[in-house]
């Protein structure tokens, strides 16, 4: 039997340049976590590397596309128990914005795309991730308005 894990990920809420939402379909195959279902790009930390810089090297292996760290805002973190594996999860999510997707090579997965009213009709087939960083950013978006 193997120990519970600790996992440390970076993911990010991608915004296209029309204002909608960029997800990734994950692959529906065997061996992967949560296959078939919607999560935000993203992806585990290496090294010591910061979770700013996680995020900026998995987009750019993902989408095919640099976003400097400059474009990404800190949008909340999560630390606490991992539904998946039974151990647990520090995550950090962030958002970028005015992402040319005509421009990007999807190296994972597929490209979803999402108006924001209708991210509900998707909520469903969320990660667990995916829904916690959706979640905060309209909680964010309400507490502005």
């Amino acid at each position: 039997m193997h120990a519970a894990r600790h996992h440390e990920i970076a993911c990010a809420v991608i915004i296209d340049t029309r204002g909608r939402f960029l997800f990734q379909r994950r692959d529906d195959v065997a061996g992967i976590l949560h296959p078939g279902k919607v999560g935000l790009f993203g992806g585990h930390r290496e090294g010591d590397e910061t979770f700013l810089e996680c995020v900026v090297r998995e987009i750019r292996e993902e989408i095919s596309y640099p976003v400097p760290p400059t474009c990404f805002q800190y949008l909340a973190s999560f630390d606490g128990p991992d539904i998946d594996t039974g151990g647990s999860v520090r995550g950090e999510f962030f958002i970028t914005r005015d992402i040319p997707t005509d421009a990007l090579v999807i190296t994972e997965g597929s490209l979803l795309i999402v108006k924001r009213n209708e991210i509900i009709e998707i909520e469903r087939e969320l990660t667990p991730t995916a829904r916690f960083a959706i979640r905060a950013f309209l909680d964010q978006r309400m507490n502005r308005d």
